[in-house]
């Protein structure tokens, strides 16, 4: 029952699903949900999915895929996003680690924030939109598993950094302390289960699969080396940074090996 709760915990901060009222909250155990954050981004990308697999039958792909964005970030508020934006107008001027701080909690959206969320959420759709036209069950597959996966990206980080910022004043300070070993695997191994569902389904794709997890392997390690050169850790912002990161890297690295496979 008690990682019932967690899970829903998680839910909740991440999502606007509604969540039992006997769920109960305590601070720490914000800290202990990491564990199912991955789990979460399943829900997101089963919804999200869903959305682009229904729309198909009716839209263009183009259209497609911006109804399955908007779902995704309906669902989320935009949760993410608002991190990638905050992250790009904190770390894309040649700043002080203390005055890119201060940038980060200004709620205010600057040049660097608007150009970043704006080449982000073009880059997915141009993506979703090319596998959308390659092959439709793939567009479907790998938008689910990217949501799933990038969702272990922050929870690496938050097991690898110190929290980069004032701890004491953090909008979520459970977060704002290194997780365990333990959440981290078990973060790791719903990415591994996902993984070896897919393989199973649909035998074909798993060179691309390969190609997702090398890719998102390969940007988190990125953005924990410059986070710590920046940063000295992360922030809350990053770690929606570092999922949007990667999410648009899994489906970016499906896109280009799907034309060789």
């Amino acid at each position: 029952m008690h990682q019932v709760r967690l899970f829903f915990i998680a839910l909740q901060f991440f999502t606007r699903i509604p969540i039992p009222r006997w769920t109960g909250f305590q601070p720490e155990w914000l800290h202990q949900s990491a564990r199912y954050f991955p789990l979460v981004g399943a829900v997101v990308g089963l919804w999200s999915a869903a959305v682009l697999w229904l729309a198909m039958l009716v839209f263009p792909n183009s259209v497609s895929v911006v109804l399955a964005m908007a779902a995704s970030i309906w669902l989320t508020g935009g949760f993410h996003e608002d991190g990638l934006a905050d992250t790009c107008d904190g770390l894309g001027g040649a700043v002080s680690r203390e005055r890119a701080l201060e940038i980060m909690k200004d709620s205010r959206l600057g040049s660097y924030g608007a150009l970043g969320l704006f080449l982000m959420l073009g880059l997915k759709a141009a993506t979703l939109v090319g596998l959308a036209d390659a092959d439709p069950t793939l567009a479907v597959t790998a938008l689910l598993w990217a949501h799933l996966a990038s969702r272990a990206a922050p929870v690496w980080l938050m097991h690898a950094l110190p929290y980069g910022g004032d701890a004491a004043h953090a909008k979520a300070k459970p977060l704002a302390t290194q997780i365990s070993g333990r959440e981290l695997a078990m973060a790791l191994g719903t990415v591994v289960l996902a993984s070896g569902l897919w393989a199973w389904l649909l035998p074909d794709d798993i060179p691309l699969l390969l190609g997702a997890i090398v890719t998102c392997a390969g940007l988190t390690f990125y953005m924990q080396s410059m986070l710590e050169r920046r940063l000295g850790g992360y922030t809350g912002d990053n770690l929606g940074a570092t999922q949007q990161v990667v999410e648009v890297g899994a489906l970016l690295a499906c896109l280009g090996l799907g034309a060789y496979f």
